[in-house]
């Protein structure tokens, strides 16, 4: 059997996968999602399988510190969408990110909040509309445990730094990046790829993209090379 467990990122859900769900399942694989509970759902995170004869896992952002270091250390294979290491990276190029999380702290449980959660909406969708992407919950349906877990991880986008406990290093990984991103920086971007540099890795950068890489496109890009590297 073959099992697919996929992750979320900051304010998003589960519901983001449906169409990338149908896919895998049309080529017989088993797919659960992950889910953080920012818009009331109840918090889930899936464990393999013990049929699970081949491993996938799939992360947008910052779902990829999000899942526990028992289901990366038995991942196969990993894709990473639009992923990071360290969100702030160390030094001055980190300062613009560190200053926006503290603003967006700030704004959650304010007037403010819903603006801030639809320009941070619009920014992953960008360049494409907002439209363009599954809708998100949690603007209009985030409760007061959901928002503590919003910030919470706001947390742990300023302090993560480093590949996440339990990381694979023998998985082959696939990492796909939005050469217009405008969540995750180009410095993020490319520590990521050096902290990657000493096991299997296949980068693919498109320059038509930006953070939110859950495109049709991009899930073609993903079938491929998990069905012709088994």
């Amino acid at each position: 059997m073959r099992q697919v467990i996929a992750a979320h990122g900051w304010a998003g859900d589960a519901s983001i996968w449906k169409a990338w769900q149908r896919g895998f399942e049309a080529q017989g694989w088993r797919w659960q999602s992950a889910e953080r509970g920012y818009s009331g759902q109840p918090c889930l995170l899936p464990i393999w399988s013990s049929q699970a004869e081949q491993r996938l896992v799939i992360c947008h952002s910052l779902g990829l510190h999000l899942l526990t270091p028992t289901t990366l250390a038995a991942a196969q294979a990993i894709v990473i969408l639009g992923g990071f290491a360290a969100f702030v990276p160390p030094g001055a190029p980190g300062r613009p990110q560190a200053k926006a999380l503290r603003g967006m702290a700030d704004r959650l449980g304010t007037s403010g909040e819903e603006s801030m959660l639809r320009k941070f909406l619009d920014r992953c969708a960008s360049p494409l509309p907002a439209t363009a992407l599954p809708p998100h919950p949690v603007v209009s349906k985030l409760d007061t445990s959901g928002r503590q877990r919003l910030r919470n991880d706001l947390s742990l986008l300023r302090n993560c730094a480093d590949l996440p406990e339990g990381w694979p290093k023998l998985a082959r990984t696939l990492v796909i990046q939005g050469e217009q991103d405008a969540i995750v920086c180009t410095e993020s971007q490319e520590l990521l790829l050096r902290l990657l540099e000493q096991q299997p890795t296949e980068v693919v950068r498109l320059p038509d993209h930006g953070h939110a890489l859950i495109t049709p496109a991009v899930l073609k890009r993903v079938m491929t090379w998990i069905e012709t590297r088994p």
